[in-house]
């Protein structure tokens, strides 16, 4: 009987490789990584329409002068702490824009939230205030809602 395999992209499915996580103890893996990630954050932060202070939050608590810093010429390797939390909120930003047209995507976060998580908040608020775990958890409810895409 002749093996039978699913085509992907042009490639079978056996020879794809599962993508692991990055090695955030590699400090040539963050330096990599760094650039893009405050690079698509600003994007994100600007389409979002975030207030620098909560920008900031959101980074984890970034000073005044390292994150307009970190706007201005962007040369920074950032630690695996905000490296984590860009990947979330790219996250949540991927799963808005399958989810909604692009300007519901974009307005989303600072909509007030009717879902009991968010208590009336807008979502914005509930990850400034709830830091990296209410982070993972928006993440989750879009990805639950966008069939994980």
């Amino acid at each position: 009987m002749g093996r039978r395999e699913m085509r992907t992209s042009n490639r079978p499915l056996t020879e794809l490789q599962w993508a692991q996580p990055p090695d955030l103890s590699n400090k040539q893996v963050v330096r990599r990584l760094s650039p893009w990630a405050l690079k698509g954050f600003l994007k994100l932060a600007a389409l979002w329409e975030l207030r620098d202070e909560d920008a900031r939050q959101l980074l984890g608590g970034v000073s005044n002068g390292a994150y307009y810093a970190l706007k201005k010429t962007g040369l920074k390797t950032l630690g695996p702490d905000r490296l984590t939390r860009i990947s979330l909120l790219l996250g949540i930003f991927k799963a808005l824009n399958i989810l909604y047209s692009k300007k519901l995507a974009d307005r989303w976060v600072q909509l007030p939230n009717t879902n009991p998580m968010f208590g009336g908040e807008t979502p914005v608020a509930y990850m400034v205030r709830g830091g990296l775990p209410a982070m993972l958890r928006v993440r989750q409810l879009l990805d639950a809602r966008s069939g994980g895409q």
